[in-house]
């Protein structure tokens, strides 16, 4: 039975930062919602949507989601990239809610049913020292997490990525213009090897620890520091180097062990194809917002654990709670999961999107509520207008612009 679509509208908000979600309503009044938050570029999206994919939405009949991810992919000769991808994942994941609420069950059981009990997460320690880290990992270790990201300042940098004043909230769109941050590698080389003996001197061997270089070295650097951290079994070296360069990866896997995991700005299964079938990455970090939504994150995966490579989804608060609900339903469904990243929200951000899903037990679960499990207070919403954000640019010490 078809269920035309009579409205699809676009909601920006900024509780604390920037959110764009779309709102697709069927003829029965059922609505869902879908993620198209592209952090530093959020207009971007939002006009995509509103002047070029919505009106090709009306009249069309919200079942046919495999359909209606095709036509606004192939039917698209300037197709592909962040922005375009992110407008078909906004598309794509409401009409999975709004499936979901007419067959009157939560989502992932329209996606094969949960594979597992929960969906486990890793949260995120820092601190300007390695010593402040510890602590702050130590502390997350008691509110329940079994997975760790351990990020620390660097010794003569004056701010380092990862490192945030609100140790629960990080948020590093930070300003109305880029601010600019400076980076040494040697510097930084040095110390990563510290903080791993550091932070399992005193969490132990319970704990699974990761790190995020952010892109930052070339292969070779990747590779001596993924040597270095092998005597303490990090869970995850991400993004070593710039993602772009898949060829890389064959010279850090020539060095070294320790599990690599890359693909947070992916938005096709085209990224990230040599890097799986070759076998050069451990983890696909492809996140549903910005690769198609589940339509196209579930090819993702499927390729992926042909190669026994696991999923471990973007998960910073640049997602809304609609892409952290989308996230944990794919997870729970999805056989190859490995682990999902969680950074909580600002009681501000949950109260516009009120949802379901929970934490306990170092696992996040998306609850049984029809669809998403997700609202949008769409009055709250309006209370909280857009304010321009840009994420950082960096520089070297000597002042050449480098990667952030």
């Amino acid at each position: 039975m078809a269920s035309p679509i009579v409205d699809a509208k676009v909601v920006i908000t900024s509780p604390g930062r920037n959110f764009v979600t779309l709102k697709i309503t069927t003829a029965e009044g059922v609505y869902g919602l879908g993620d198209a938050t592209l952090n530093g570029r959020e207009l971007a999206v939002a006009a995509y949507l509103t002047e070029h994919v919505c009106p090709l939405l009306i009249g069309k009949d919200a079942h046919r989601i495999e359909d209606m991810w095709q036509y606004l992919y192939r039917g698209a000769y300037w197709r592909g990239g962040p922005v375009g991808m992110t407008a078909i994942a906004a598309v794509d994941v409401a009409l999975w809610d709004i499936k979901a609420k007419i067959a009157g069950l939560p989502l992932y059981q329209l996606l094969g049913g949960a594979c597992r009990d929960g969906v486990t997460v890793y949260g995120h320690a820092n601190g300007a020292t390695i010593e402040e880290t510890v602590q702050e990992a130590i502390r997350y270790r008691d509110l329940g997490y079994r997975a760790i990201r351990l990020q620390s300042g660097v010794p003569g940098l004056k701010s380092t990525y990862g490192v945030s004043r609100d140790k629960m909230f990080y948020e590093p769109a930070d300003a109305a213009l880029p601010t600019e941050n400076e980076w040494s590698t040697p510097r930084y080389l040095r110390m990563v090897p510290q903080l791993f003996k550091a932070a399992r001197a005193e969490l132990g061997w319970d704990v699974e620890l990761l790190h995020d270089v952010h892109h930052r070295l070339t292969p070779i650097e990747a590779g001596r520091l993924g040597k270095d951290l092998e005597p303490y079994r990090p869970f995850w070296l991400e993004d070593a180097v710039t993602a772009e360069h898949q060829a890389g990866f064959r010279t850090i896997r020539d060095h070294t062990t320790t599990p690599l995991a890359v693909g947070e700005i992916f938005s096709s299964i085209w990224d990230c194809k040599t890097l799986i079938e070759e076998g050069l990455i451990d983890f696909i970090r492809a996140t549903v917002v910005h690769a198609g939504g589940l339509t196209h994150l579930r090819r993702i995966a499927a390729l992926a654990d042909l190669y026994h490579v696991k999923t471990g989804c973007h998960g910073a608060t640049d997602l809304s709670p609609v892409s952290m609900a989308a996230a944990l339903h794919f997870g729970l469904s999805t056989s190859n999961f490995g682990i999902q990243e969680y950074m909580r929200h600002t009681p501000e951000t949950d109260a516009v999107f009120p949802h379901n899903y929970g934490f306990e037990d170092g696992m996040l679960h998306p609850g049984d509520a029809p669809g998403l499990g997700v609202d949008l207070d769409e009055g709250l919403a309006a209370r909280h207008p857009y304010s321009r954000a840009y994420l950082p640019v960096n520089r070297l010490q000597d002042g050449t612009m480098f990667n952030w």
